[in-house]
């Protein structure tokens, strides 16, 4: 039985230490008490990924963050409404509680069904040349390159598997035949391996248009050059909570300047700083799409998903962004190659 106890964390306790509970924890959750023990937050991994697209340092205190507006059942209600609950809600845990405010008891949606292969599209983007890997991509597709024990996109594969996903599209073009002869049907892992053909290089969008058939839930795409450990149920619990029409995740990243800046005004000098260090979130090549913005991919074009997603917003579609805290990194170089190599074994245990 899962031990819901050892998710348990004070209002005053660090965010980053909540984060290492709920990522620790097959629950996926911490519980905030307060006075008197009683429960008086949740904290999920949306929760965290929402301050810190907010600015909320992880060195704060997780009451920060906290969901305060929550659902709990009181010790006599039944499995049965729970579970009830959790679907009308579209809840994954519900604390139950006692009648003073002490939790007693999580319930959690995975143990209340049975669970279910999850039949979302996975769509990776290998139709690039790989150009900047050159010479390693000279006889080799990138998504082949061995990172660790096997190729890249094995890992990709296997990384979503672990999750439940088993309907993989893989778009193509590159060296195409390799890419088809090594990973086939995808019978060896158990899944399903279709594959879409760019006659031309379509961009990291364009060759969804040719998907020969239109789901009928989300779909997620990613660019088959990543190595990350990305949580994939917290991204499409995070697309759906947000009643999204389409996710892009984002990583962030630091650009320290070489120079001292220089701020004047007309000719007065006013301030020196010294090398500042600049945070951006970046694009990480990850997205999810209701299947209904499909329609917006022009047929025949390479379209980038940077320019989907500016039309998806130009729109008025609902767009939003999940900040990835895992381990993300783009294999775009030959250094970045020989670090992702270097890394894999501890990673990917």
């Amino acid at each position: 039985m899962k031990d819901w106890k050892k998710t348990l964390v004070k209002t005053e306790t660090k965010i980053i230490h909540a984060m290492e509970i709920i990522d620790q924890s097959s629950l996926q959750i911490a519980l905030v008490i307060g006075d008197g023990d009683r429960l008086v937050g949740l904290v999920t991994d949306g929760d965290i990924r929402r301050g810190l697209l907010r600015g909320v340092a992880l060195d704060e205190p997780v009451e920060k963050i906290m969901k305060k507006d929550y659902t709990t059942a009181g010790i006599e209600v039944s499995k049965e409404v729970i579970l009830q609950q959790m679907k009308q809600k579209e809840l994954r845990h519900i604390p139950v509680v006692d009648a003073w405010g002490h939790i007693v008891d999580l319930k959690i949606l995975d143990d209340l069904i049975e669970m279910s292969p999850k039949d979302n599209f996975i769509i990776l983007m290998a139709g690039g040349q790989g150009s900047r890997l050159k010479p390693l991509t000279m006889d080799c597709p990138k998504p082949l390159l061995k990172v660790g024990s096997k190729p890249l996109m094995e890992t990709i594969i296997e990384n979503f598997i672990e999750y439940g996903f088993h309907k993989f599209f893989i778009s193509v073009n590159y060296k195409a035949e390799m890419i088809e002869e090594y990973f086939q049907d995808g019978s060896r892992w158990g899944v399903s391996i279709r594959y879409i053909h760019e006659d031309i290089q379509m961009g990291t969008a364009g060759s969804l248009a040719l998907l020969p058939e239109i789901p009928e839930i989300p779909v997620i795409i990613m660019n088959a050059d990543l190595l990350t450990k990305v949580n994939f149920q917290h991204l499409l619990d995070f697309h759906q909570s947000h009643k999204a029409k389409a996710t892009m995740c984002i990583r962030d990243y630091h650009f320290q300047c070489p120079y001292g800046v220089i701020k004047t005004e007309h000719y007065r000098l006013t301030r020196i700083e010294e090398k500042p260090t600049h945070s951006f979130f970046v694009n990480a090549g990850i997205y999810v799409l209701e299947p209904d913005m499909l329609e917006l991919i022009p047929k025949d074009m390479k379209t980038d998903m940077t320019e989907f997603f500016e039309k998806a917003i130009e729109l008025g579609y609902e767009t939003v962004a999940f900040p990835i805290r895992e381990y993300w990194m783009d294999i775009g170089m030959v250094d970045d190659f020989e670090r992702a190599n270097g890394e894999y074994s501890e990673i990917f245990k």
